[in-house]
This record gives structure tokens, sequence and C-alpha cells, in this order.
């Protein structure tokens, strides 16, 4: 029979015991942030995350962005991605592969801190048509009952810069 995913840790498999230094993340998150693009401009966007699970010591992670305007109104449709939260070597090791709409292919490494989760690319890999990245950090944290994170961008050739930040609720 198969397993199905839950976000909730009331619910479905039991978590499985390698994933405890992720099981803060475990649940569907929704917010909204601010984010600096590649060129200098600024932008708002909406975001939900899910971090789910069906016993396997991984976490299935996806991530849906849209643009919001100055008053918090959707234009339209932005990033997605998607991937695996994985338990690394250590103890407190973290490894994740995400893959995006936009043609990049990531591969982190990092540690979990107390609620916290620290990553930087091992591996960057675009598509044919997409825009190059050379590498990426990101930067969780648990505060009190929200997801905050801030990433940092270094696009093909240039140097790491903020690139995105949001405080996301548990729905």
């Amino acid at each position: 029979m198969l397993t199905p995913d839950t976000a909730d840790l009331r619910t479905g498999a039991p978590l499985h015991e390698a994933l405890l230094a992720l099981l803060p993340l475990v649940g569907v998150w929704s917010g909204d942030g601010t984010g600096v693009s590649p060129h200098g401009s600024e932008f708002r966007y909406g975001q939900q995350l899910q971090f789910v699970h069906d016993g396997r010591p991984f976490l299935a992670y996806e991530s849906r962005a849209w643009l919001l305007d100055a008053d918090g109104g959707v234009l339209r449709q932005a990033w997605r991605e998607s991937g695996f939260w994985r338990p690394g070597a250590g103890e407190d090791d973290v490894e994740v592969v995400l893959a995006s709409n936009t043609g990049e292919a990531l591969v982190y490494a990092g540690v979990a801190g107390d609620l916290t989760w620290e990553l930087a690319t091992t591996s960057a890999q675009a598509a044919a048509t997409a825009k190059a990245v050379d590498g990426e950090r990101r930067f969780y944290a648990l505060v009190g009952e929200t997801l905050a994170y801030a990433t940092e961008l270094a696009p093909a050739g240039a140097a790491f810069a903020p690139h995105l930040n949001a405080r996301l609720e548990r729905v």
C-alpha cells in the first residue's frame, strides 16, 4: 500500500528518526517577502512552502511564489522549485537537492542548529536556456511560530549578494 505524504506530524507515517534535525520544518508555510534581482531591482512576492514526509529519511519540498504589487495584489506567478531535504553524514548535517522552473538544479550542504538551518551550494547546474548561477546561500530560522529565511545569490561570474527574504506562517 502506498504511504501518502503528510505535512501533519499527528497523521500519516511516523517521521523517520534520521529527520529529527528537520522536524520543525514539517508543514505548510505561507507568507510574503522582498527580493532584489541580480540587476538591482526590488520586488515583493508571496510564497507557499511545503515540507512533507512519507516515513522515509527525507522531506519532500515544494515552493511556489508569485509577484505582488505595492498593495499586496498578485501580479503574476513567479518561480517554483521542488526537491528533497535529507540528513547528511553527521548528526546535524543537512543535504538539499532542488530544481526550479527557471532551469537550475542546485545541491546544498549545510548544518542544522537550534531551530536554524544554514545551507550553501556545493553544485549548481543550469539548463541550456537558463541563466547560469554560480551558487546560493540560504539561512532559515524558526522564530516563534514564524519561519524566516534569507538568501544570497551569486549569478554567473558575480559575487554573492542579498536576493530574497521572507517571513512565513504555518498554515
